[in-house]
């Protein structure tokens, strides 16, 4: 959970057919279906904004995520680099924010993120639920190859930046078998990412609809397992489905001993101590 977010564009390139932004644009009578991430909405002054917000007399500082409803670097990003702005806005305002992204150009602001982990606290998480090529290709069609990701924590975590794994979603039946599981958790693991967690396909309405569309297309034997699952309008699993998935992922994470292996930590200074004096 996060109480502020930051989204330099809306609508995602990606197109992944899980995503749960697809609820949000049905809400605001945008297309969720493939019509969705077919144009962006690219927020040209959003560092001029983000600039003047975080000057406000009322703002106290509080982290903020960075592509919580878009990724902040879809190829949009190489021709209008808003989101480096943004990187450069908090630096200057010593402000602490997280990244979520499965875009592997984020090396591209390695520069950036070093400069803002000097002054505030900075983390990014990579989008890696699963490593199956046939899962990957079918519900993530626009997106970078899982292995560039993996790639791109490395890179991060060797400049000294805090890059993590969010393995989310893992979709029932589809990634969520024990070998498939530990596949990216040992990735993780070799590619010095610093943490990783994982959560469930959740079903909202508007990602719903376009999600089982594509599912009863590529994997028609899934679809009952998901109206089951999924059953009136549920959107989210029961604790029974979850619980065991994310244990085991935690499992794995503890076997393989994925934890913050950075050899240089970008890290703001310690504030310093406040001195009480008595007379």
């Amino acid at each position: 959970m996060f109480e502020w977010s930051l989204n330099p564009y809306m609508g995602c390139a990606h197109r992944c057919t899980f995503c749960y932004v697809r609820a949000f644009e049905r809400r605001a009578d945008r297309p969720s279906d493939d019509g969705y991430g077919r144009s962006i909405r690219v927020k040209i002054n959003v560092a001029d904004v983000l600039a003047r917000e975080l000057t406000r007399s009322s703002w106290e500082g509080g982290s903020v995520v960075v592509g919580a409803a878009t990724d902040p670097y879809q190829p949009a990003e190489g021709r209008y680099r808003l989101t480096r702005a943004c990187l450069q806005v908090f630096a200057a305002a010593a402000n602490p924010f997280s990244i979520i992204t499965r875009g592997p150009m984020i090396v591209r602001d390695i520069d950036a993120l070093q400069e803002a982990s000097r002054r505030a606290r900075v983390a990014v998480t990579f989008s890696i639920p699963t490593l199956d090529e046939e899962v990957w290709r079918k519900t993530e069609p626009s997106t970078a190859h899982p292995r560039q990701r993996l790639r791109a924590i490395r890179e991060l975590v060797e400049a000294g930046i805090d890059a993590s794994v969010g393995m989310a979603p893992i979709l029932p039946g589809l990634s969520d078998r024990p070998e498939q599981l530990a596949e990216v958790v040992k990735a993780a693991r070799a590619s010095g990412a610093t943490g990783i967690w994982a959560n469930l396909l959740h079903l909202k309405p508007g990602t719903r609809e376009h999600f089982l569309e594509n599912l009863a297309r590529d994997w028609p034997e899934e679809l009952p397992r998901y109206e089951r699952l999924y059953e009136n309008g549920r959107s989210y699993l029961a604790k029974k489905e979850t619980q065991p998935v994310r244990a085991e992922v935690a499992r794995l994470a503890r076997e393989h001993r994925v934890r913050d292996r950075r050899r240089v930590k970008l890290e703001p200074p310690a504030e310093p101590e406040q001195l009480t004096l008595t007379v």
